[in-house]
C-alpha cells in the first residue's frame, strides 16, 4: 500500500474558519466559486510541506493558523525513516500526524507524530510525499535551467550518477587551478614570504634551542653571579649544624649539643626524662640529613667565571630569537613548525608549479570525458521525453503538434574562468554540466519549431506542461501529485482530456486537483467544494464532500451557472456518465502505464 495524505485538517487559515478534507487515495477534485477559499486549500498543503509561513495568511481576528495531515502506509516508506529520525511516533493504527501553525506575529512551529520538529523536517517528509504542481511551477519552467532539470528527473539514474561524479571531479579542478593559478600570480610575493620563513628557521636551527632553556638558564646565572654569597651562607649552615671541621670543642654544632643532652637524658633517674630521648635521636637524625645536603651543595657549587660567561652568552642568543619570533624559546620553536607548515604551502618552484598543472589537465580530461557522458545520456533521454508528451498532446486535443528537446552544448565565451575542452569545442564548463536544454513546440506539421512559451497560446502552455507532468509522474516515487488549476486557459474537449489523463494518473498516484473546469471534475473520485457565507457579518468557508446529487448541481453551475435548470443537469449528468463509463471500462481491462526502464549502459 502506497503512503497517502488521508485527511487534512485547516483551522483559521485565509476566509477557512475549520475545515476537515478527507481525501480520496485516488482522485480528488476540490472547487468552489471565485473567492470562496480553493487557494487555501493549496496554501495549507504548502504549509504542511514545510513552505514559508506568512503570517498575512492567519484568519482576520485569530492568533493563529493551522494545518493538520494524516497520512497513511508509510511503513517502509523514506518518509518513514525522516520520522523515526525526528523522534516522530506513528498512532496506534500506524498513521502519521503531522501539524503546522502560523501566528500572527510570524512565529511558525511544527510537530510530527506528537514530537515538535524543526520546519526543515516537514520539508524532509514532504520530499517524500507530496509534490504541489501551480501555475508559477509552468511559469518556472519556462527557465532553461529548470527544462534542464525536467530532463534530468526524467532520465533518472542515467544522468543523475554521472552528474554526480561530474560535480565531484568539478569542484577538484576549479581548486586546483584557482590554486595553481594564485601561486603563479602571486609567485614574487610568496617567494619573498618563503625566503624570510627559510631565513627564520636557519637562525632558529643554528641557535638550536631547546623547550624550557630561557627558564633554566636564568635560575644557572644566578647561582653563578652569587656563588660567594651562597658558599658562605651554606657553610655557616653546616656548622651551625654539624659543629667546626676542626672538632673545636667550644663550636660543636646542633647534633654536637644534642648528643650532650641525649646523654644527660639517658643516665637520668627520672623515667620522665629518659622518655624523651628518642625525640632528640629523631631530631638528630633529621640534622644529620641536612648536614649531608649543605656539604652536597657546597660541593656541586661552581664559583668559575667562565662558567657564568657561557650562561650569560646563551641568554644572549636566546634573547636574539625571543626579540623575532615570540616571547619565550616554547614560543620560538611553536613559530618554526608553523613556519615548516607555510613552506610546504608556499612552493613557487618550477617543479611545484607544474605538478599543480599536470594535475589540473588530469582533471580537465576526467571532467570532459563525465561532460560527454552527460551530453550523450540527455540526448537520449531527450528523444525519449519529447515522444512521451507528444504522445500525450495527442490525447489532449493537440494531436498535430508534437515536442522536441534540443540539448545543445554551451560554447564558452572568451575569458571564460569555466572553458573545457571537450570533443575539440571549447565549452563553458557549468555545475550542471556543458549542456544548454530548451522545450520546443512544433504546432503542425511543417511549422518551425519555436521556444515552447512563444509557440504555445495559454492554454496550449498548460496542456503541454500537464503532458510533462503526467510523463514525469510515472516516474516520479513522490506518491501524492497535487496540481492547482494547471488548467487555466482550457476548455471543451481539451477540459475533457485533462481530466482523462488526471483520472488515470490517479491509477499509480494519490492526485489532489483544484479547478474550475467540469469537465476535469467529473473524472474525480471524490468531490470536495469550498463553501462561502456570512455569519455574524463576517465571512467563512467551509469544505465539504458532495453526494452524487450535489456534485450534478456542483457540476451544472461550473458548466455555465445552470446549477438550476434541466438543461445544465443533463450535461452535468452526462459528463459524470462519460467519465464513470470509462474508470470502469480502465478497471476491467486498463493497467496503469508502467513506469520508464532504467537504460542499460
Amino acid at each position: 500500500m502506497r503512503p497517502v495524505l488521508a485527511e487534512m485538517r485547516i483551522q483559521d487559515l485565509g476566509v477557512i474558519d475549520e475545515a476537515t478534507l478527507e481525501l480520496h487515495r485516488g482522485f480528488t477534485v476540490v472547487t468552489g466559486e471565485t473567492g470562496a477559499g480553493k487557494t487555501m486549500v493549496v496554501t495549507g498543503l504548502h504549509l504542511l510541506s514545510g513552505g514559508r509561513g506568512e503570517a498575512s495568511r492567519v484568519r482576520s481576528g485569530k492568533t493563529k493558523a493551522v494545518v493538520e495531515g494524516r497520512f497513511e502506509g508509510l511503513d517502509g516508506s523514506p518518509a518513514a525513516r525522516v520520522a523515526t529520525e525526528a523522534g516522530a511516533e506513528p498512532e496506534d493504527d500506524g498513521t502519521l500526524i503531522a501539524l503546522r501553525s502560523v501566528s500572527t506575529d510570524g512565529r511558525s512551529r511544527a510537530h510530527v507524530g506528537g514530537r515538535s520538529v524543526p520546519v526543515g523536517v516537514l520539508s524532509d517528509l514532504a520530499e517524500q510525499l507530496i509534490a504541489v504542481h501551480g501555475q508559477n511551477d509552468q511559469l518556472r519552467l519556462m527557465r532553461p535551467a529548470e527544462q534542464r532539470g525536467v530532463l534530468d528527473r526524467f532520465a533518472g539514474a542515467d544522468v543523475s550518477d554521472v552528474l554526480g561524479e561530474y560535480r565531484q571531479v568539478r569542484e577538484e579542478w576549479l581548486a586546483v587551478a584557482h590554486e595553481l593559478a594564485d601561486r603563479t600570480r602571486r609567485s614574487r610575493e610568496l617567494a619573498r614570504e618563503a625566503e624570510i620563513l627559510r631565513l627564520g628557521l636557519e637562525e632558529i636551527t643554528a641557535v638550536d634551542p631547546q623547550p624550557g632553556e630561557d627558564t633554566e638558564l636564568v635560575d644557572q646565572a644566578r647561582r653563578l653571579a652569587d656563588a660567594d654569597q651562597l658558599r658562605e651562607a651554606a657553610t655557616g649552615a653546616g656548622y651551625a649544624v654539624s659543629g667546626s671541621p676542626d672538632g673545636d670543642p667550644d663550636a660543636p654544632g646542633a647534633l654536637g649539643l644534642i648528643g650532650e643532652a641525649q646523654r644527660r637524658l639517658a643516665a637520668s633517674e627520672d623515667a620522665r626524662l629518659r622518655d624523651l630521648e628518642p625525640r632528640l635521636a629523631e631530631a638528630a637524625v633529621l640534622l644529620t640529613d641536612v648536614g649531608a645536603e649543605l656539604t652536597g651543595y657546597l660541593d656541586a657549587l661552581d664559583a668559575d667565571p667562565a662558567a657564568l660567561e657561557r650562561v650569560l652568552a646563551r641568554q644572549a642568543e636566546l634573547k636574539s630569537l625571543t626579540r623575532k619570533y615570540a616571547a619565550d624559546v616554547d614560543g620560538v620553536l611553536a613559530w618554526a613548525r608553523d613556519a615548516v607548515d607555510k613552506l610546504s604551502g608556499l612552493d613557487t618552484s618550477e617543479e611545484a608549479l607544474g605538478e599543480l598543472a599536470a594535475r589540473k589537465s588530469a582533471l580537465a580530461v576526467r571532467l570532459a570525458e563525465l561532460a560527454a557522458r552527460l551530453n550523450t545520456a540527455r540526448v537520449e533521454a531527450a528523444e525519449d521525453l519529447a515522444k512521451a508528451v507528444t504522445d500525450e498532446l495527442g490525447g489532449l486535443a493537440m494531436g498535430q503538434s508534437s515536442v522536441q528537446i534540443s540539448v545543445r552544448p554551451r560554447q564558452a565565451e572568451p575569458d571564460d574562468p569555466y572553458a573545457l575542452e571537450v570533443g575539440g569545442q571549447t565549452l563553458h564548463a557549468g555545475p550542471d554540466g556543458v549542456d544548454d536544454v530548451e522545450l520546443l513546440l512544433v504546432a503542425h506539421d511543417g511549422a518551425q519549431p519555436l521556444p515552447v512559451h512563444k509557440g504555445a497560446s495559454g492554454g496550449e502552455l498548460s496542456r503541454v506542461m500537464l503532458a510533462i507532468e503526467v510523463v514525469l509522474a510515472h516516474s516520479d516515487p513522490v506518491p501524492t501529485l497535487v496540481f492547482d488549476e494547471v488548467d487555466a486557459g482550457v476548455g471543451g474537449r481539451a477540459a475533457v482530456e485533462i481530466g482523462r489523463r488526471l483520472a488515470r494518473l490517479a491509477r499509480s498516484h494519490q492526485v489532489i486537483v483544484v479547478t474550475h473546469l467540469a469537465q476535469v471534475a467529473a473524472f474525480a473520485d471524490r468531490h470536495l467544494i469550498v463553501d462561502k457565507g456570512m455569519q455574524g457579518g463576517v465571512t467563512r468557508s467551509d469544505v465539504r464532500a458532495l453526494s452524487d446529487e450535489q456534485r450534478v448541481i456542483e457540476l451544472a453551475r461550473m458548466l455555465a451557472g445552470m446549477e438550476s435548470t434541466e438543461t445544465g443537469r443533463a450535461h452535468a449528468e452526462e459528463l459524470l456518465s462519460l467519465a464513470d463509463g470509462e474508470k470502469h471500462d480502465w478497471e476491467l481491462s486498463g493497467r496503469p502505464r508502467p513506469r520508464r526502464k532504467k537504460r542499460g549502459r
